[in-house]
């Protein structure tokens, strides 16, 4: 399936066959949210990674500071790709981006670890399936799972549990409905949630929802609230609550959001507040807010973000910060 929009073609995963990229949107999602897997609150939080306007695949990062402001960018570190994931993991508020699809079109294992300062390590060797428009969120109270995405020929189900010290471990059997372009984010302080997503063959967008225990198992599928949506992002507010935003349903973008309980009851929409987009990217911070920032419009990448207060509120569009892009991942780090 095309990732991004315009002519051209490549092959993703080793595949001999040639993927012909059309105007026809298959948003690269934007991963990770939830506000990190610290058992204290996140305070910052951190985009990273992408595509331009250009058509060029980024590594560079934004940091956001504990009053939801972003900065400038950061000279990349690590794969330029586009449709990683990231989460929180550790005891005093680190991060970890993941996977991923590179300038070659070829899906990516590779992971890079985020100090509690905000600053991103050199690529990790990669472990488990490379894959790219995936999701991840923290739990436990401080580690991270990884899961679902495309691989190139196939889209999968997986998952991939994080340890506390951000090692990652080979495959879990996915359970679930097989799909991409979902989101997913920490809820009810120490468990984890994913959302919505497509499948290709055959096309089909989705609503349902996967639970994840504060022990990192993936539930069954539990039946669809709020509109049916590929290439959402999701993040964690108010504590112990979560928040769906964004994405395309089929035909159009969308700006609807749904609020998640603390737990891990799917609100019906929201009326969307903002730029319609998909292929954004949502992270915690400030203790109890989250972000949402960047993605794509329909007819470019865009940079600006939208605030949500401690109660799940969406703000009118903040004037973006930083590269235009989709397909970033964010996530929520530092607990100071």
């Amino acid at each position: 399936m095309p990732l991004i929009w315009r002519k051209g073609t490549f092959c993703t995963g080793g595949a001999a066959r040639a993927r012909t990229i059309t105007a026809a949107p298959k948003p690269v999602a934007g991963g990770g949210g939830g506000g990190g897997g610290t058992s204290s609150p996140t305070q910052r939080a951190i985009f990273g990674y992408g595509i331009n306007n250009s058509f060029a695949f980024v590594s560079m990062t934004n940091l956001v500071s504990n009053a939801g402001v972003v900065a400038t960018d950061t000279t990349g570190v690590g794969t330029a790709r586009a449709g990683p994931a990231a989460a929180g993991y550790g005891s005093s508020g680190q991060a970890i981006f993941a996977y991923g699809v590179n300038s070659t079109g070829n899906p990516v294992s590779i992971s890079n670890l985020v100090s509690n300062t905000g600053v991103v390590a050199t690529n990790t060797t990669g472990v488990g399936t490379a894959r790219y428009d995936l999701a991840a969120a923290g739990y436990g109270g401080d580690k991270a799972i990884f899961g679902y995405g495309d691989a190139g020929i196939t889209r999968s189900s997986i998952t991939n549990l994080v340890s506390n010290t951000g090692v990652i471990a080979t495959d879990t059997t996915g359970v679930g409905t097989v799909r991409y372009a979902l989101g997913a984010a920490g809820y009810g302080g120490d468990k984890a949630i994913f959302g919505y997503g497509k499948q290709l063959y055959p096309s089909t967008v989705y609503s349902m929802t996967n639970l994840v225990s504060n022990t990192g198992v993936v539930a069954t599928d539990t039946t669809g609230v709020g509109t049916a949506r590929q290439g959402p992002s999701a993040a964690g507010y108010g504590t112990d609550k979560a928040i769906f935003g964004y994405g395309y349903n089929g035909s159009s973008g969308i700006s609807i959001t749904n609020l998640v309980s603390n737990t891990g009851v799917v609100a019906t929409d929201t009326t969307g507040v903002g730029t319609v987009r998909w292929g954004p990217a949502a992270a915690g911070y400030g203790g109890n807010k989250a972000i949402f920032g960047y993605g794509y419009n329909g007819s470019s990448y865009e940079s600006m973000t939208n605030l949500v207060s401690s109660t799940g509120v969406v703000a009118t569009d903040t004037t973006g910060v930083g590269t235009a892009r989709g397909g970033p991942a964010a996530a929520g780090y530092s607990t100071t």
